[in-house]
């Protein structure tokens, strides 16, 4: 399993460069980068990558309801060519919340709306001319979006629900997923998406597993900070579906929190489960946070 980790692009484009250092100098090579109110994360990641050449970087997630899947397609491969070739773009739904309540999108038929999106968006990924009238997406290309000769970015959905990881499945790489524990991964994530892969005649498909993570002496201190700090998720449908399945009332009852021999056991419980990729999201003071980044570095390099 890849140890990978999150590198925050809401601040300034110098301070992810700094961070995007840091971890890389760690051995942290594979970074994961989200898209919410701040900076568009697709180009803070191609001025990240075009200065630091060596990394794998990835978005986790880009919503697609106010991106055009040409427009995206158009970017992802324009970030690709600017970085050598290393893009793993992540995209997602969102939440009704945020689509209807703060962009007055309507959130209708979300995963019909989804595949539509992706029976557009993967061929302009790969170069390809595309036509395809849906009900909710329609595009018709000729050729190529953005540069011509670009190595197609890998493309994950975050599909959590049994009818998007089948999608995801057939039409995509693989998924990202949020707050999603072992168990839910071992018993339905993976032999969801890995049957409609196996059906469809794809690869193994790539599971990369996004968690909070915290190396601490103060198991209950961390507890009780990351339910504070991700207490919104416990409220969304989509998170709080997995966190029911999982059998944990809160964040933090998913987060690997404990000491360096306990979140050790845990991260190889995640790979046992199926994923294969771990992308730590660390968080606490400064003596917690550099013990968890000196973990996951020991972690990383004997992968």
């Amino acid at each position: 399993m890849i140890i990978s980790c999150g590198l925050d692009t809401t601040r300034s484009i110098e301070h992810s460069i700094e961070q995007a250092r840091s971890l890389r100098d760690r051995g942290l090579t594979n970074l994961w980068a989200s898209q919410i109110f701040g900076p568009d994360t697709l180009t803070v990641l191609s001025i990240v990558g075009r200065e630091l050449t060596d990394l794998n970087l990835g978005t986790a997630v880009v919503p697609i309801q106010p991106r055009h899947p040409s427009m995206l397609a158009a970017q992802a491969r324009t970030v690709q060519e600017a970085i050598g070739g290393t893009l793993s773009l992540g995209i997602g739904l969102s939440h009704q919340v945020v689509v209807e309540g703060l962009w007055g999108i309507s959130f209708d038929k979300p995963a019909q709306y989804m595949r539509e999106y992706l029976d557009a968006l993967a061929p302009m990924l790969r170069g390809e001319k595309v036509s395809v009238k849906g009900e909710r997406v329609s595009m018709t290309s000729p050729g190529a979006v953005g540069p011509k000769h670009v190595r197609t970015p890998s493309l994950l959905v975050a599909a959590l629900g049994p009818v998007m990881l089948r999608a995801t499945g057939r039409l995509a790489d693989g998924t990202c997923l949020w707050l999603t524990g072992p168990q839910t991964i071992k018993s339905h994530v993976a032999p969801t998406i890995c049957a409609a892969a196996l059906e469809a005649g794809k690869p193994a498909p790539r599971i990369v597993a996004a968690l909070p993570i915290t190396v601490t002496s103060d198991v209950s201190g961390a507890r009780e900070r990351t339910n504070e700090a991700l207490a919104v998720y416990g409220t969304l449908p989509s998170y709080r579906a997995m966190m029911d399945r999982e059998g944990a009332p809160t964040p933090a009852d998913v987060a690997m929190i404990g000491s360096r021999e306990q979140v050790t056991e845990m991260i190889g419980q995640l790979g046992e489960a199926g994923a294969t990729e771990f992308s730590a999201n660390p968080s606490g003071n400064a003596e917690e946070i550099d013990a968890t980044l000196d973990l996951l570095s020991e972690l990383a390099r004997r992968a």
